[in-house]
C-alpha cells in the first residue's frame, strides 16, 4: 500500500483560547444573568499570543445577559483592559488602557433575521443564538476590535517619504518642489498660447 506524501498546509483558523460558555437552557427567561469575567495571568498570555500583541496585564468583562422577547438574549457589558503593543513606527512598547461598551444580540431565529431585519438595520451586533453563549469568545473578540490599529509611542513620527529604485539615490519629498515649479510655468505658457485667451485675440486683431 502506497502512503500519501501529501502535506498540504492546514488553513483552519486557530480557535479562540479563552472559553466560558453559558448554556442558554440555564439562563433565566425573566431576569438578567450577571457575570464578572477576568482571565488569570496564564490565560492572558495565551490571549496575547492569539491576538499577536505583547501582553495583556489586565482584562475584564463585566455585564449581564438579559432575555429579549421569548427566545432571544441581549448581552451588555464593559470591557476593561491594559495591553502592550509594539509602536507601529519605532517598535518601542506602547501601553494602551481600554474601556469599551460591548453589545451583542443573540437571535434564535437567525435565518429570518438575517434575510429580512439584518438587511434593513445593518446591525452588526446581532448574531445567531446557539446552545450556549461563550463569554470567553465575546471577551477576546471585543478586545480584538478595541485594540489600537497603529499604536504609536510618544514622540514617534514618520520619516520623510523617500522613493528609489534599487541602486539609485532616494527621491525625497523636497526634491519634487522644482518639478512643481516647472509644472506651474508650463501652465502659464499653455495659457499664453490659448487661442481663446483675450490677450492673444487682441494681439491678433
Amino acid at each position: 500500500m502506497t502512503q500519501s506524501n501529501d502535506k498540504s498546509p492546514d488553513y483552519r483558523i486557530a480557535p479562540i483560547p479563552f472559553t466560558d460558555a453559558r448554556r442558554v437552557a440555564d439562563l433565566s427567561s425573566r431576569k438578567p444573568t450577571r457575570f464578572d469575567l477576568a482571565p488569570d495571568r496564564a490565560m492572558r498570555v495565551e490571549i496575547a499570543k492569539y491576538l499577536e500583541i505583547t501582553s495583556a496585564s489586565k482584562l475584564r468583562l463585566t455585564g449581564e445577559i438579559r432575555p429579549r422577547g421569548r427566545h432571544d438574549f441581549t448581552l451588555q457589558a464593559v470591557l476593561e483592559a491594559s495591553v502592550e503593543q509594539p509602536c507601529s513606527i519605532t517598535l518601542a512598547p506602547v501601553i494602551s488602557e481600554i474601556k469599551e461598551d460591548v453589545l451583542r444580540v443573540f437571535v434564535a431565529d437567525w435565518k429570518d433575521t438575517d434575510r429580512d431585519d439584518m438587511q434593513m438595520t445593518e446591525d452588526d451586533s446581532m448574531e445567531p443564538l446557539g446552545e450556549a453563549i461563550d463569554l470567553g469568545h465575546v471577551t477576546v473578540e471585543a478586545l480584538s476590535l478595541a485594540l489600537p490599529a497603529f499604536p504609536r509611542a510618544p514622540g514617534a513620527v514618520l520619516d520623510e517619504a523617500q522613493f528609489a529604485a534599487p541602486g539609485t539615490a532616494p527621491l525625497r519629498d523636497g526634491d519634487l518642489k522644482p518639478f512643481a515649479g516647472l509644472a506651474g510655468l508650463k501652465a502659464k505658457l499653455e495659457q499664453g498660447n490659448d487661442p481663446d485667451n483675450d490677450d492673444n485675440s487682441e494681439n491678433g486683431a
